[in-house]
């Protein structure tokens, strides 16, 4: 069953959701990468507001390439989530609820999202031609100086993720493994600790 969601994110809803779970979004994300991440953790270490609440907000881990002439945006898919792991902890206290990337967090982050009560959501990499497709809308919100990393604000419709992280410490990257370790793994897969 696919379960349809809204930012901004409550507790409620996260609770209902597991590792595994398809979710289509609708509504407002942002976009964020390593740039902007180090821009919204100095700001809040030296007191400042951020450009946008991250209450209840979703971000989603890209650098979209430029618009096509009558396009809203141009290619759109996910980028490596481990890269914004050691932002995550003071995004997390600033209220921020889901993350959308590529590939495992590290265990670290796999604790704060449950500490916090967050989640973390993937998206298919490889495919951000079809993924920008379910953007409707798109404009620079913050930092536009950092070119394709500015923070955007995203209007999406029914865009496709599978939660990876959820709020009780699941992570979907551990159970693979375990489910085909004995059938296809001749090896031990480690897993950075430290964010």
């Amino acid at each position: 069953m696919t379960k349809k969601i809204t930012p901004p994110l409550d507790d409620k809803l996260l609770e209902e959701l597991r590792i595994g779970d398809k979710v289509l979004i609708t509504g407002k994300i942002y976009t964020a990468r390593d740039a902007a991440h180090k821009r919204f953790v100095e700001t809040i270490n030296r007191g400042g507001q951020l450009p946008i609440d991250l209450r209840g907000q979703v971000i989603y881990y890209v650098g979209p390439t430029p618009a096509k002439p009558g396009y809203v945006i141009g290619s759109a898919g996910p980028t490596t989530s481990i890269r914004m792991d050691s932002y995550m902890e003071p995004l997390l206290k600033a209220g921020l609820k889901a993350t959308i990337g590529k590939g495992y967090r590290s265990w670290a982050v796999v604790e704060l999202l449950k500490k916090h009560r967050a989640v973390y959501f993937i998206a298919t990499g490889g495919a951000g031609a079809l993924i920008s497709k379910k953007i409707k809308s798109a404009k620079v919100v913050a930092y536009e100086d950092l070119g394709p990393e500015a923070v955007m604000e995203l209007e999406v419709e029914n865009f496709p993720v599978i939660v990876a992280n959820d709020i009780y410490g699941g992570d979907i990257f551990e159970e693979g493994v375990k489910k085909y370790r004995e059938i296809t793994l001749p090896f031990k897969i480690e897993r950075i600790s430290e964010v």
